[in-house]
């Protein structure tokens, strides 16, 4: 694992100027080889963390594989840094963390799980059912757990509907300064709010500022991110982590890949 000193929650919870940048990859859309690459020209353009997960139905084969390639690209990344006097062996100290759509899509090849509840979820396996299936397993192979509070907003996507969620809406700003204290009370660090894969919208800035009202939180926001200008307005509204994944999925070449990431996570720190 590439994880240098410290705790993956730790890093995720630091101070920083603007917002980290995360890109999501979801192994059910591309071959664990793919997976690296992108996840190479994501870490060289500036992603802080790789998010491995997304579909509902992804075998933990398949997600273990892609674990893998990523892990083993970091490694040979770093390990060329190390033996380039000018190479920074620093930038390829990139967390892999699992973004599990259930128990059955985990990896010990992981450094570390968003170990979720979807609080406004009306279904009891994603409130608690799945996480109890994956405690033990994630005891096991000692992957850290963020305790994450995961609150889904309109449109909401395939995550909306196979989660049961009551979609929060933009004008549910009270709604949602509750949902994060409810998630600060739990003990959660970190708070997630998602719009859903490929989402024609993002998440709402308004719904975002109510969020990050409340302190003692990290706030992950995610779902329809697609340009700079909707960046920037995330992390102006107080998004501390931006989650990018289906701009990656759809790029038609590295160099597109390139130019749309370096966009969009300039955007996160401007």
């Amino acid at each position: 694992m590439n994880v240098g000193e410290g705790s993956v929650l730790s890093k995720v919870c630091r101070q920083r100027n603007g917002a980290g940048h995360i890109t999501l990859i979801d192994p059910a859309k591309q071959t664990p080889e793919v997976a690296a690459q992108r996840s190479m020209v994501a870490v060289e353009c500036g992603s802080s963390m790789i998010f491995v997960g997304g579909s509902t139905d992804t075998p933990d084969t398949v997600v273990h594989a892609t674990c893998v390639a990523i892990q083993e690209a970091l490694e040979l990344r770093m390990f060329a840094a190390s033996q380039d006097p000018e190479g920074d062996e620093t930038l390829w100290d990139v967390p892999v963390v699992l973004f599990p759509g259930g128990a059955h899509a985990l990896s010990p090849a992981a450094d570390a799980i968003t170990f979720m509840m979807l609080m406004n979820s009306t279904k009891r396996e994603f409130l608690v059912g799945e996480q109890v299936r994956g405690a033990p397993y994630l005891e096991r192979f000692e992957v850290e757990a963020l305790p994450t509070g995961y609150v889904v907003c309109a449109p909401g996507g395939r995550v909306g509907e196979v989660g049961g969620a009551e979609l929060l809406q933009p004008s549910d700003t009270e709604l949602a300064r509750s949902y994060a204290l409810c998630a600060k009370m739990f003990g959660f660090s970190l708070l997630y709010l998602e719009a859903g894969s490929g989402a024609s919208t993002p998440v709402h800035t308004d719904l975002i500022r109510a969020a990050a009202d409340v302190e003692g939180l990290t706030l992950l926001v995610g779902g329809g991110l697609r340009t700079p200008e909707a960046v920037r307005s995330a992390v102006e509204a107080g998004a501390r982590w931006v989650v990018t994944g289906t701009v990656t999925e759809d790029a038609g070449s590295i160099e597109e890949l390139r130019g749309r990431l370096t966009s969009l996570i300039s955007a996160c720190t401007e």
